[in-house]
């Protein structure tokens, strides 16, 4: 708790670029039992693109926004017990994208649910609702990556390790912000 507090602070706001990898919970915004948006400025190569955006967490609870096949997907890991998965039924064309994950956080106490809303270039492409999260953490030795979920997979179906699920196109910004 008090490395968080030293490290992040007050901050509502944390702006990722890609290679930024390996950060542990203690040292990243907190975004638990709170409302977030998450933005990626990314850009598609010719042919389309897969793997993470960003991730937190892995197999036993977390969250990740990535493409799968080249679709727009945030996906809630419950401790590894329930899925909670929202995708785009496109994917994306080549080019540059910003695309937005808005959780809104039911509130009311601890663990609770909310509704995540994907957009692309300012358009809703899906959402979904997410029953449950975790409370407290996500775990002691998982981390938070920038392109790509460096050890066990928070999300299924976009690969195993970093060769696997490391980002096919560019990640110029990512930024979480909680409310």
């Amino acid at each position: 708790l008090f490395l968080r507090t030293a490290m992040i602070g007050g901050r509502k706001t944390l702006n990722l670029y890609e290679g930024m990898e390996g950060m542990m919970e203690n040292t990243f915004i907190n975004v638990k039992n709170r409302s977030k948006t998450i933005t990626a400025e990314i850009e598609v190569p010719e042919g389309g693109a897969s793997g993470a955006i960003l991730i937190q967490g892995g197999r036993f609870g977390g969250w990740s926004l990535h493409l799968r096949e080249g679709k727009p997907a945030y996906e809630y890991n419950f401790l590894g017990l329930k899925r909670f998965v929202v995708e785009s039924p496109d994917a994306l064309p080549p080019g540059k994208a910003t695309v937005v994950l808005d959780f809104a956080y039911d509130g009311g106490g601890l663990g609770k649910g909310g509704l995540a809303t994907l957009s692309v270039n300012g358009k809703k492409v899906a959402e979904g609702r997410v029953e449950m999260t975790q409370p407290m953490i996500f775990s002691a030795d998982e981390t938070a990556d920038v392109g790509l979920d460096n050890q066990t997979p928070v999300a299924l179906g976009i690969g195993y390790g970093p060769d696997e699920t490391k980002f096919s196109g560019k990640i110029a910004k990512v930024t979480v912000e909680v409310k």
